[in-house]
């Protein structure tokens, strides 16, 4: 097990084209948080910030990311979390426990987007009255 590791943060407008080893870029604008791997072999790794991917914490002083970062399709297959600024290594995973993974998050996303999708099929429907029109309604009754 690796010791923790301090990250830089840095709150961007855009993710820069370089990125700085053991920095975690974080743009609100584009709700994504940019990284190199922190195991040092240089491939970059987006987490998007969504209701079903990552949530980003920050306390002003520092930030983390969850659920953990597996990079399963890296070479390296580095596994860790990124919690107030540090990175805490973790086991990596079988590949069974990859599948499990995987699958969770395609139902997830599923479950999510069915529901937004569902909601906004069972409000199309309706005829919407704007606010001047309800008013106007209001004071005809």
């Amino acid at each position: 097990m690796r010791h923790a590791t301090p990250l830089a943060i840095n709150f961007v407008q855009a993710i820069p084209a370089n990125l700085d080893e053991m920095t975690l870029y974080i743009s609100m604008n584009y709700a994504t948080a940019v990284h190199k791997c922190c195991c040092g072999c240089g491939r970059e790794v987006v987490t998007p910030l969504s209701p079903t991917d990552w949530k980003l914490a920050f306390d002003g002083v520092s930030a983390s990311l969850s659920p953990s970062i597996g990079n399963w399709s890296f070479e390296c297959r580095s596994h860790y979390w990124i919690v107030e600024n540090r990175v805490k290594w973790v086991d990596q995973w079988s590949p069974e426990q990859i599948e499990a993974g995987r699958s969770n998050d395609r139902r997830t996303k599923s479950a999510y987007f069915g529901e937004i999708g569902a909601n906004k099929s069972s409000r199309s429907g309706q005829t919407r009255i704007g606010f001047w029109s309800q008013i106007k309604n209001w004071f005809s009754n």
